[in-house]
């Protein structure tokens, strides 16, 4: 085996991480990228999310105390019908299965089709909510193994350079070890924070999931107060003889 010369003991001067991405072989710097720009992409998706869950879940708390503020049905479409927002989704769909149900008001029938349209409301309102973050349990599960494929690739790569060098030197091998491990480092980067984000929305979506069940259940307490008392179709009469 010869000895290193002058040249394989001399180690680069920057071993910044950008030094270290510049001299990193081709493989390796895309994986780097394609880290960064999955960790990019968290951060967006939470930002974006985050907006949206807190202000839809802002919106459905001030309508929650609006309904449980209201006696009659009456009340509440003039405060909450026509709203662009969860919470008017709910008074209006339940407003056009009164209506549709206006010459048949059998109380148990009409609770029974209401109760189902604020179901498949519910429904959706929490699918579109956690539309977009499973791009982040994604990116959590597979960014380490990505990174590992990088550190692999460059370590390889620092093995067949002792090879070609002739070589046990440490000096020689150094740099590609560190370019390898970058690409690690750079995997944990992007999983940990999209871990922490996705495990977060699913506990907002939770929140906002059991906020939008307790205004279903303040529309269905009013509506069936209202058809014991015969509100909807004394209503129903006095449209028909209007007629």
């Amino acid at each position: 085996m010869h000895a290193a010369g002058p040249d394989a003991l001399h180690l680069p001067r920057d071993l910044s991480p950008l030094g270290m991405f510049m001299a990193a072989d081709i493989v390796v710097k895309g994986v780097m990228l394609g880290l960064v720009f999955a960790s990019v992409l968290s951060w967006t998706i939470w930002f974006a999310k985050a907006i949206e869950l807190m202000s839809a879940r802002a919106r459905m708390a001030r309508a929650i105390d609006a309904l449980n503020q209201a006696r009659t049905w009456s009340e509440v479409t003039q405060r909450l019908q026509g709203r662009r927002n969860a919470a008017g989704a709910l008074v209006d769909a339940t407003s056009t299965e009164l209506q549709l149900s206006a010459d048949s008001l059998s109380p148990d029938g009409v609770k029974e089709r209401v109760a189902s349209r604020l179901e498949r409301l519910e429904a959706a309102a929490s699918r579109a909510m956690i539309r977009g973050t499973g791009v982040l349990a994604t990116i959590g599960a597979t960014a380490p193994f990505v990174g590992l494929f990088g550190t692999v690739w460059g370590i390889m790569n620092s093995f067949i350079g002792i090879s070609k060098a002739q070589t046990t030197n440490l000096a020689v091998v150094a740099p590609g070890i560190a370019e390898a491990l970058l690409a690690t480092a750079l995997g944990l980067v992007a999983a940990i924070p999209a871990v922490v984000m996705y495990n977060m929305f699913s506990r907002w979506t939770a929140g906002y999931r059991a906020q939008h069940a307790d205004a279903s259940a303040a529309i269905l307490r009013i509506v069936s107060r209202d058809l014991d008392r015969g509100a909807f179709a004394r209503a129903a009469r006095r449209a028909v003889a209007a007629e």
